[in-house]
């Protein structure tokens, strides 16, 4: 995939190995271009000026809205609510519609596998309603133990999933993650949806899609969750600026997040009425210039296309997996999926004897830049009982080259604690 031209980034540093897309993607000109121009040129308020420049400032960042409903197939734009990111996206939901559906003794599940993001919210919100805080386990592939037969290799395959053990009728909230930012595991989430609200069909359901929306082509009335998240930096967009999307029966019986500018209807010294879904969620001056970007990070994405997107990085992560058994299979523990079609373009693995953050650190001495921790994952890595690992992960702008740079940086930290 030939699209390294389109990122500056590899002008001013054209030795760099980038492999760590799971923690942000590198921007495109084009998104930077959308950013400066609107710094450059209509740089005004929305919703507030009567002339031009807040005009088109106003529709540009309302496009991004409909843009972005298309992208994820949401019935509305007046669905799709902008946030700094997938954490406060969360912290969101969690924060308004928690703490009215959510009391002692009812329950709240999610996953060992998650992010940080999308399970302290609700750990918190448990510990203050006195609810029960229940996590779902995964088993020796590295996939969710609730899945007891997960062959879905061909077709007449049926994923059999057993969440009678997890869910209930007093389970009030199901949070789960579209793919997993530490294994890489693609979670069957429609599936387990599905199945969780044939048991409780009152449950509210919400999908963190940090790690898939870059990558995977997303369908909500697919999906048929109550609330999806994504951030826009992880997928070629600027830092600073996400998206909620939820149903808007739900979002109109929310009530707001924040209070303050745009959100509001009318204001007296007796009492305030707000703005309608989903002007009410967004108060203050919001990043517009990161709006923007946004749009155009995803008219980018869409021009390549995410199918052709998905293909490249599974060749790139079998590539990479076959040249690590073939060099290192002796001093490497990989964490994740083994069959391709349920494994993101990430690989996540420990040496033998060495900790993740000197091979990060020597990787980083030829240029190539990897992830070393717990990756905001630490209940997982608790369970896994290491206490980090190394991550590469792969996008559009990397290549097989990139995968055999990997390959000897790491036969050659291999080499360094021999």
């Amino acid at each position: 995939m030939n699209v390294k031209k389109d990122f500056p980034i590899f002008e001013a540093h054209p030795e760099l190995i980038y492999l760590d897309s799971g923690a942000t993607s590198l921007k495109p000109q084009p998104v930077i271009d959308a950013i400066v121009e609107y710094y450059s040129t209509y740089s005004a308020n929305i919703h507030r000026g009567l002339y031009k420049i807040s005009e088109k400032a106003s529709a540009e960042y309302e496009e991004t809205r409909s843009v972005v409903a298309r992208f994820i197939n949401a019935p509305s734009p007046d669905e799709v609510i902008f946030t700094h990111g997938t954490t406060e996206s969360i912290n969101l939901v969690a924060s308004t519609l928690g703490p009215e559906r959510v009391t002692e003794g009812d329950e709240i599940v999610t996953t060992v596998m998650e992010h940080h993001a999308n399970f302290v919210p609700w750990q918190q919100l448990a510990f203050n309603t006195g609810a029960d805080f229940k996590v779902i386990d995964i088993n020796d592939h590295f996939e969710l133990s609730v899945v007891e037969k997960s062959d879905r290799r061909g077709e007449g395959h049926q994923l059999v999933i057993d969440l009678k053990r997890v869910i209930t009728n007093k389970t009030k909230i199901l949070a789960i993650t579209l793919v997993s930012n530490t294994l890489g595991t693609i979670n069957p989430v429609k599936e387990i949806i599905a199945e969780a609200k044939k048991i409780n069909p009152r449950i509210i359901t919400v999908v963190d899609a940090a790690q898939a929306a870059p990558h995977n082509v997303i369908d909500v009335q697919d999906l048929e969750c109550d609330f999806l998240a994504f951030s826009g930096h992880k997928m070629l967009g600027p830092t600073g600026v996400g998206v909620l999307w939820g149903r808007k029966q739900l979002l109109d019986s929310m009530p707001p997040y924040q209070f303050g500018g745009d959100m509001i209807n009318e204001v007296s010294l007796e009492k305030t009425t707000y703005a309608k879904t989903p002007h009410k969620f967004e108060a203050g001056t919001p990043h517009i210039a990161g709006v923007i970007g946004l749009k155009a990070a995803i008219t980018y994405l869409q021009q390549i296309g995410l199918d052709k997107i998905r293909n490249h990085e599974k060749e790139l992560t079998m590539y990479a997996g076959r040249w690590l058994n073939d060099e290192l299979s002796d001093a490497i523990t990989f964490y994740g999926p083994r069959h391709i079609e349920f494994m993101a373009g990430i690989i996540t693995f420990t040496m033998k004897g060495i900790h993740p953050h000197d091979i990060a650190q020597i990787l980083d001495e030829q240029h190539i830049a990897v992830r070393a921790g717990h990756h905001c994952a630490m209940p997982l890595h608790t369970q896994l009982d290491i206490p980090a690992s190394t991550r590469a992960s792969f996008y559009l702008y990397n290549s097989e080259e990139d995968v055999e740079k990997l390959v000897e940086g790491l036969k050659k930290v291999k080499k360094t604690f021999s």
